[in-house]
């Protein structure tokens, strides 16, 4: 009987080890996303700030 709650805790701890895990692969992939974007704006708006500044 210990050796069933044993495999349950454990079973139960692996599963949430794997969600923790792809919560942090999605945070850092919607990170990087969020930062491309920002970086891609940024590079689009200076040329046109260079320009004008002539």
């Amino acid at each position: 009987m210990k050796r069933n709650v044993a495999a349950s805790v454990l079973s139960a701890l692996l599963y949430a080890q794997g969600l923790l895990g792809f919560a942090g692969l999605a945070t850092v992939l919607l990170k990087d996303r969020a930062n491309a974007q920002t970086v891609s704006i940024v590079e689009t708006a200076t040329p046109a700030v260079a320009a004008s500044a002539r």
